[in-house]
């Protein structure tokens, strides 16, 4: 589980002739006057193009340390991974190939010979094995271990108790031969796919990486673009790299820009920035704008309200759910039922997005049919017999109920600032828990700035009860990552014996049978719909703004920026 100065794309026709009159035609005008000689829809190399994008990145640019879309959305551009998803969700080779044995647990890879880091370097598989090595490190300060955890030794090494992964064999430059505890169905789905160039990160510790210069200054990659200018939590110059593997790209580089959502529609009509993840709160003004098509796809991220059961232990490397709050199930589907979702989904989204009861994206073969579960429609007086029958009076007659001991009941709530709907949605959602009888109210009296909000709930500060977050999820259903006992991601800090048997069983060696990995991801979904850990709010669309004068843009359920060294300008009368 994020620009710089805003490039110009062409010269202005006044100023390219005037250039031509005084001098002879300057490489701008020869330029210009190429261009116009194409044919209209053949692609045309030159010109910068800028990103925007509407919240401060962190500048963690290596993919082993990013936490979010701010960062990724950098990477997208300068970044490889050894395999990719196709528009289907399977996982194909890229950079590398593999075979695997009948027995599922060794596998062979080999990568592509002449691919080049940024720097110069080769890359080799012992790139590969330095970044798996770094992730499965004991001072390893990411949250990528369940990626490298299926690796034989892995786990003795993460403990300080081997120097070495016994299950990594550099066969040669471009083999590399990963052994694992036992076979996973999704193994190659899982396995942490991005390399880090060992020659650049020598003489780095793993506990220093993440400050680093290699990763915050001066991050390379292999991809079509590299980072050349980089102005922390405002903007990334990118520029073209000419040794790319799969050959130069057409822009002459990208801007990725900060902005505020406000002004995204002002931005994209101007031609100040050419694309986009387009807020919903800007959707209807965006989709007026002769200059911008608007590309709308389903997504693979999801909205919730997550119950806070307790708080992650370092030292034990698990969740401990020691909060007795929302102990009670019936609590936490009643404030399911309260919720007007589709309404508030409606007046405030702009309609933009799919009622969900599961954390399984709706495209996925391993989503269980809406009838096999409750879809807690909105059903306010049931939501008042469940507090009733739990234990939750209105004691003292002033319309808000007390706890089962007949104490004052208060929740915290916290939420995300950023879209122009953002405090009316949810005012909206605090009045739909009122009209029950319960009291919640907005954790510190307003709304959070995006990084400030995960770090209060990543730290498990105490006064986050109750919060709305958006999660992104990968192509394979498995919940590992996010929902057992000893993922730091799984930020409601719940856990249950039968969930984690479930979720063992969906990556088993039984898995290999489709039909039971399926069966087995149903019965995750029905225990996950009737305990309630957290209320699905719904599935999201992807809502992509692209200038109409930048070509070769396609977008799917994974993300806005596929091939980004084919994007192309054309010219605009």
């Amino acid at each position: 589980m994020s620009k710089h100065i805003i490039g110009r794309l062409m010269l202005p026709l006044m100023l390219a002739v005037a250039l031509s009159a005084c001098s002879g035609p300057s490489p701008g005008a020869q330029s210009y006057m190429t261009r116009l000689s194409k044919t209209a829809d053949e692609p045309i190399a030159g010109g910068t193009v800028t990103y925007g994008y509407s919240s401060a990145f962190q500048g963690n640019f290596e993919p082993a340390f990013i936490e979010g879309e701010d960062d990724a959305n950098v990477l997208e551009f300068t970044t490889e991974a050894m395999f990719k998803v196709n528009d289907d969700l399977s996982t194909a080779p890229n950079i590398a190939t593999w075979q695997e044995s009948e027995d599922h647990t060794v596998f062979t890879f080999t990568i592509k010979p002449g691919v080049r880091w940024h720097n110069g370097d080769e890359l080799t598989v012992e790139d590969w094995k330095f970044a798996l090595e770094t992730i499965a490190s004991p001072d390893y300060p990411g949250s990528r271990y369940y990626s490298v955890e299926m690796i034989k030794g892995a786990e003795a090494y993460h403990l300080g108790e081997a120097k070495e992964i016994t299950g990594l064999k550099v066969m040669d430059p471009y083999t590399l031969r990963i052994t694992m505890n036992s076979a996973r169905a999704n193994m190659i789905d899982n396995l942490w796919a991005y390399p880090m160039n060992k020659r650049y990160f020598e003489g780095v510790a793993v506990k220093d990486m993440l400050d680093s210069d290699q990763v915050r200054k001066q991050p390379i990659g292999t991809g079509p673009f590299m980072i050349k200018a980089i102005v922390p939590g405002e903007s990334v110059e990118m520029i073209r790299f000419d040794d790319y593997y799969k050959g130069k790209a057409l822009l002459d580089g990208v801007t990725y820009k900060v902005i505020d959502s406000k002004d995204m529609t002002a931005l994209l009509e101007a031609g100040s920035i050419d694309i986009g993840s387009l807020p919903r709160d800007a959707y209807q003004a965006a989709g007026q704008l002769n200059n911008v098509e608007i590309k709308v796809t389903p997504g693979l991220s999801y909205e919730y309200i997550g119950f806070k059961f307790g708080h992650w232990d370092d030292e034990s490397g698990q969740v401990v759910m020691d909060n007795p709050k929302f102990q009670d199930k019936r609590l936490r589907k009643a404030m399911y039922y309260a919720l007007d979702r589709q309404g508030i989904i409606d007046k405030y989204s702009y309609g933009l997005g799919t009622l969900i009861e599961t954390p399984i994206p709706s495209s996925s073969w391993a989503k269980i049919d809406d009838q096999d579960i409750d879809t807690y429609a909105y059903l306010p007086e049931k939501a008042e017999n469940l507090l009733d029958e739990a234990g939750y009076l209105d004691t003292d007659g002033d319309g808000l109920r007390e706890d089962p001991s007949g104490k004052k009941f208060t929740i915290h709530y916290d939420a995300m600032s950023g879209s122009k709907t953002a405090e009316a949605r949810s005012a909206a959602i605090l009045q739909n828990w009122r009209d029950v009888g319960l009291n919640v109210q907005l954790n510190g009296g307003s709304l959070k700035e995006l990084n400030s909000f995960y770090e209060a709930v990543e730290s498990d500060d105490p006064s986050v009860e109750l919060f709305n977050g958006v999660w992104g999820l990968a192509s394979d259903p498995d919940p590992s990552g996010l929902w057992r006992a000893t993922d730091s991601w799984n930020y409601p800090r719940w856990t249950s014996k039968r969930s984690e048997e479930l979720i063992r069983d969906g990556v088993s060696l039984k898995a290999y049978d489709q039909d039971f990995r399926k069966e087995a991801y149903y019965e995750w979904q029905k225990l996950i719909n009737d305990e309630v850990p957290m209320i699905f709010f719904s599935e999201r669309s992807n809502i992509t703004a692209v200038n109409k004068r930048l070509q070769g843009v396609s977008t799917n359920a994974i993300s806005n920026i596929r091939d980004p060294q084919n994007w192309w300008i054309k010219e605009i009368d």
